[in-house]
């Protein structure tokens, strides 16, 4: 048996306690040097130490560093030291954005209870949270945070707030009652759980389980178990860094072969093959990646997104699935009253949402005149003065409740029509209160004035109909009969099929002192006011942020510790859930088989009374079919569903810890719509990746074309290894990172997620890398042939004439790759700043490198004439040209 299970008499013998006098000093310390401190044990961070390292991981990387080492045994310590520079600065990049984004996270932590009231010895103490024992017995007053697991012994009107633990947007009564049946979390009246929070009334409890033994403690050691798998975009890394070593190797290996075969000296064959593996691995591409990545995370802090991992960036933007919590990611967590039914007149609509003053009331569509609607402002007062919690306005202008969420929805709507509590009370004096409870399902202040007492009471419309002997229509009291009743019970109804959580009002006068604690007479003679309907609404931004999401092929799912009824009007109202959707309890989700659940998985969008084991099984159901799915929420529920997601997006406000710690993204306004655009800033940072991807494959594969072909011709060598590992690291690296500042291009939201199959590298991309590297090839080769032949150059000038075609031609063909089918032109050849000067800076290091004696002493180059660069401008600018005419040509609606 559970603690839920068993009488208060029975956990307190069970745990070997006292229900007044709590345990005593010497036998606290000994519990708590047999449990330890009531505290989460965090998993082992790495040092950084070992986090630096972890940059230098991935395959292409430590090809790399292969590629340094044999360069430095064969004496190139030119290029050894740059190979090996781009690695250490690609690993320097990644390790300082990880820990920025540590250190926003370490700032948006906060202690969710150093404190709690604890009975020892037969006093009250308030001692630190981490001191607490199983046995020991608190204290729960109104605004405490629980600071362990605790079975409820004594309850006066005590209400919790569980959202962060259940995704339960209502407080929820306290009792005391054992259980006989077996009941999820949000169920168990009798249990309050650390990192919950007391609203309303005060009782005491029980501590029953500490730190890791706890609900949170048990989520904390499940997100701890579950393993970091590498990213979509590391997984594409990594196999395309193989397959690109494993087709330079093959490459090389043909070439050497051939030129033993020709006779050529095993030495210069050995260094051909050297340049030809120097040729086709781009070595300036981790650093592309790591670096566009990382502008992508700047970008992303602006748009209010903090992302603790770089490669998370991308994953985001191949998201197929976006499963969100409801409570305070998909609603705004502030009880809202919705709708008014108050007799005599039709439906009330009310706008607003939040604890904010702003909205108005409606009536068939027009706004009511107050003055017009005594029976509505006698309702909103007594709203106000049956409710003990406050609004206050925070610092920042908003509105947040101190006291239950469902009082503070009362509240703000009065406030929508300028009623204050000043103004409700205008003379009034408070007396006292009959505070709720579970049994009569109201609650009753009582006031006074010269000579009058009035009493205001809130609850459960079908309970208080009984109590009511009177109605109040437009302003006029009168008897109520039994269709008045009826017609109220059936507006109730109306209201609860729409998910609104329904309150009935009621007010009494009398000459006669009325007595505060004679229930019987206290809640009766009522006279009936009207109807409250409440819920717990959608943030504004949603609605739009939802329909991109759905417009760009995204499934948005909602999985909620919620009630069913609610989480279907709430994904209704905000198309999430249409026709032909299903919704499942947890209940209803445990009876299905695996095999039930993946073949009815596409149509399910609402699950509700989710426990945590339910989202994990939901976030491993979606991506066994091979989805890329995106977990949001704020609630320590959340947390071990975030981190089994393929990416886990924490609410940075709301957030608990756990959730953070759990996340791979933070959202910093806590705002759904963020969400989306974090989507869309990710697809437009993996297009750019694949548009730097195109550029220096498309680079490499031309000079391999180049060393290939003159190696098959017995030509001497076109380009030495220093003169490539320059074009590859310098000339195309800084075009390729001016490719990661394009912005997100038209309608990147209006195409379906890449197929999660789907490499950097696509079939028809790598067609027209063949033929535009076939082309930059073309022309350097032609260029060297000339000089050598026709013009009788030596052996060092040509070459000089093919590196600088070499550069020239791959500056004009990164305006190619802006777009795949778009002229360079229809883009506003000066729209990208960076990457116009970079292809300046490029172009004038290219003449310091030919003219400036040192440079051309490292580089071994030639001074040119103006022959030399009419050839060199005539073959540079082909590119350019034959891809102008490729793309005019080509059919409009097909892909390339």
């Amino acid at each position: 048996m559970d603690w839920y299970q068993k009488t208060a008499e029975e956990v307190v013998a069970g745990l070997g306690t006292d229900a007044l006098a709590g345990l005593g000093t010497d036998e606290a310390a000994a519990r708590l040097a047999k449990h330890g401190p009531n505290a989460l044990v965090a998993a082992k961070k790495e040092s950084r130490v070992v986090r630096f390292l972890r940059q230098f991981t991935e395959f292409i990387i430590i090809v790399l560093i292969g590629a340094a080492v044999i360069a430095g045994f064969l004496g190139e310590w030119v290029d050894a030291a740059a190979i090996m520079t781009i690695v250490v600065l690609n690993g320097v990049i990644g390790f300082v954005q990880d820990e920025k984004a540590e250190a926003v996270l370490e700032a948006l932590k906060k202690l969710a209870a150093p404190s709690a009231k604890v009975v020892r010895n037969g006093a009250a103490h308030t001692l630190p949270a981490f001191e607490l024992v199983p046995g020991d017995v608190i204290i729960v007053e109104a605004g405490d945070s629980i600071p362990a697991d605790c079975r409820i012994i004594s309850s006066q009107s005590l209400r919790m707030d569980e959202a962060s633990l259940t995704g339960e947007s209502q407080a929820v009564g306290k009792d005391t009652g054992a259980s006989d049946a077996v009941l999820p979390l949000a169920d168990r009246t009798n249990m309050a759980y650390m990192s919950t929070h007391a609203v309303y009334g005060r009782g005491r409890a029980v501590v029953v389980a500490t730190g890791m033994d706890t609900q949170i403690g048990r989520l904390a050691a499940a997100i701890q178990q579950v393993e970091v798998e590498p990213t979509p975009l590391q997984k594409r890394l990594a196999e395309f860094g193989r397959k690109l070593v494993y087709a330079a190797g093959f490459i090389c290996v043909l070439v050497f072969i051939l030129g033993l075969f020709h006779g050529e000296p095993l030495i210069d064959m050995f260094l051909t093959a050297v340049s030809l593996a120097v040729a086709a691995i781009p070595e300036g591409l981790p650093a592309v990646v790591t670096i566009t990545l990382a502008l992508g995370v700047q970008r992303m802090v602006g748009r209010n997104a903090l992302v603790r991992r770089l490669p998370s960036v991308e994953t985001l933007g191949s998201a197929s699935v976006i499963a969100s919590d409801k409570t305070g990611t998909l609603t705004q967590n502030q009880m809202t009253v919705r709708k008014l039914y108050i007799p005599g007149r039709a439906a009330i609509n009310v706008s607003g949402g939040g604890y904010g003053p702003q909205g108005g009331f409606f009536e068939g569509g027009d706004e009511m005149v107050l003055a017009d609607s005594p029976g509505l402002v006698a309702a909103l007062k007594a709203g106000v003065l049956s409710s003990t919690a406050e609004l206050k306005q925070t610092a920042e202008g908003g509105w947040t409740v101190v006291g239950d969420p469902t009082e503070g929805a009362l509240l703000a709507a009065a406030l929508k029509a300028g009623i204050g509590r000043q103004t409700a009370l205008s003379g009034l004096t408070f007396v006292g209160e009959a505070p709720f409870d579970s049994e009569r399902k109201m609650m009753t202040t009582v006031f006074k004035d010269n000579g009058n007492w009035y009493s205001f009471t809130k609850g459960a419309p079908e309970i208080l109909i009984k109590a009511c002997t009177h109605i109040n229509e437009n302003g006029v009291v009168r008897p109520i009969t039994h269709d008045d009743k009826r017609r109220i019970l059936r507006q109730n109804d109306e209201l609860s099929q729409e998910a609104l959580r329904v309150l009935g009002i009621a007010m009494r006068s009398s000459v006669e002192p009325i007595a505060v604690h004679d229930i019987s007479s206290l809640e009766s003679g009522l006279v009936f006011l009207g109807l409250a309907g409440m819920i717990d609404p959608p943030r504004e931004e949603v609605f739009a942020a939802v329909a991109k999401a759905a417009s760009a092929g995204i499934t948005p799912i909602m999985i909620t510790g919620d009630h069913k009824v609610t989480a279907v009007a709430i994904a209704t109202e905000l198309g999430i859930y249409g026709n032909g959707d299903a919704a499942l309890t947890g209940a209803e989700l445990d009876a299905l088989s695996e095999g039930e659940l993946a073949n009815r998985l596409e149509h399910i969008k609402v699950y509700a009374r989710a426990s945590p084991e339910h989202k994990l099984r939901i976030v491993r159901a979606w991506r066994a079919k091979g989805e890329i799915i995106a977990m949001t929420g704020d609630g320590v529920n959340d947390a071990p569903a975030l981190k089994e997601a393929d990416i886990g997006v924490a609410m940075g406000i709301t957030g608990t810890d756990v959730t953070k710690e759990a996340a791979d993204m933070v959202l910093t306004d806590d705002n759904f719509a963020s969400i989306v655009s974090a989507v869309e800033e990710g697809r437009g940072i993996f297009a750019n990746i694949r548009k730097a991807v195109h550029f220096l494959l498309s680079c490499n594969i031309g000079e391999i074309f180049v060393l290939l072909a003159a190696s098959l011709a017995g030509l001497p060598l076109p380009l030495l290894p220093v003169q490539i590992l320059w074009t590859n690291l310098v000339t195309d690296g800084m075009p390729a990172l001016a490719l990661a500042m394009e912005p997100v291009e038209a309608g990147i939201m209006d195409r379906p997620p890449r197929p999660k199959d789907e490499g950097i590298v696509t079939r028809p991309l790598l067609l027209i890398m063949l033929v535009q590297g076939l082309i930059i090839g073309v022309c350097t080769l032609a260029a060297y042939v000339v000089e050598l032949y026709i013009f009788g150059a030596s052996t060092g000038r040509a070459r000089t004439t093919a590196f600088a075609v070499l550069v020239f031609c791959q500056m004009f063909h990164v305006y190619n790759c802006r777009s795949m089918l778009g002229s360079a032109f229809n883009n506003g050849i000066f729209a990208n700043r960076t990457l116009n000067m970079a292809v300046v800076l490029i172009l004038a290091t290219q003449l310091l490198i030919i003219y400036v004696p040192v440079l051309r002493g490292i580089f071994k180059t030639e001074a040119l004439g103006f022959t030399d660069w009419a050839v060199i401008f005539a073959a540079s600018i082909q590119p350019l040209v034959w891809m102008e005419v490729v793309k005019a040509a080509w059919p409009k609606g097909r892909k390339m």
